[in-house]
């Protein structure tokens, strides 16, 4: 579904990524891991059009949307993205957070958006809390409504970056038990995250960054459990502690 070749970028001189290769297969879950500023974040940004790659392809679906040409509005409809912070609007209800873009932006019709809203609500288990604002809610479950409101335009690809880095420990685990349903429903995701057993109890494939690039890539019990590469296992190291 998702094809990266020999993509690059960098801010200034500064490289965050040179020629990095990456494939990600329908309903398949990619972990993205390494150490802060390793570029996942960047990654992510440049899959969902958010920054200008500097050289290299990126192909969604078989077709190169860091073509010029393409209709970035268009590709962002076909992905969905969650940041670390929820950026929900504080003034408007979680439902009108969820149907504010499916209105305005794609043209959807207001009874059509909001009950596609409310499914989507009642997967992330908040139909009761349509009506509240952002701030009646703990951030868990502001972290829902957010990956509630990128669910809604049905994205073929899901993009996560640290979604739960802002909350408290405690409410970490309702957010990755959200995104283990929707492994376990078939959604594509490629999951940038500090959440070690997450990446080995869920995702398909572990990707670790490091030096602007792959520094190693495979199954979980491997690249978690028997990293070959040395940066890998100085990375692990520090946060695996039971890792010899």
């Amino acid at each position: 579904m998702l094809r990266i070749t020999g993509l690059r970028k960098a801010y200034g001189d500064a490289v965050i990524l040179n020629d990095l290769d990456l494939a990600v297969q329908a309903h398949q879950c990619v972990a993205l891991i390494g150490a802060s500023g390793s570029g996942k974040s960047t990654l992510l940004r440049c899959v969902n059009l958010l920054e200008v790659v500097d050289d290299g392809v990126i192909e969604l679906d078989g077709q190169d949307i860091t073509d010029p040409r393409v209709d970035a509005d268009e590709v962002r409809g076909r992905i969905g993205m969650v940041f670390q912070s929820f950026n929900l609007f504080p003034h408007l209800s979680v439902l009108d957070n969820l149907t504010l873009a499916p209105r305005r932006v794609h043209g959807i019709a207001r009874r059509e958006a909001e009950q596609s809203a409310k499914e989507m609500l009642d997967r992330v288990g908040l139909a009761d809390r349509a009506s509240a604002r952002p701030d009646q809610l703990s951030g868990g479950q502001q972290q829902r409504v957010a990956i509630a409101r990128a669910l809604v335009n049905r994205p073929r690809l899901m993009l996560f970056d640290e979604v739960t880095s802002a909350l408290d420990p405690e409410l970490v685990g309702e957010v990755l038990t959200l995104l283990a349903e929707l492994r376990r429903d078939g959604m594509t995701m490629l999951v940038a995250t500090h959440e070690m057993a997450f990446a080995r109890e869920v995702a398909d494939q572990v990707v670790f960054l490091a030096d602007q690039g792959i520094a190693e890539a495979g199954p979980p019990a491997q690249v978690l459990g028997d990293p070959t590469d040395p940066r890998t296992r100085r990375f692990l190291r520090r946060v695996l502690p039971d890792l010899s």
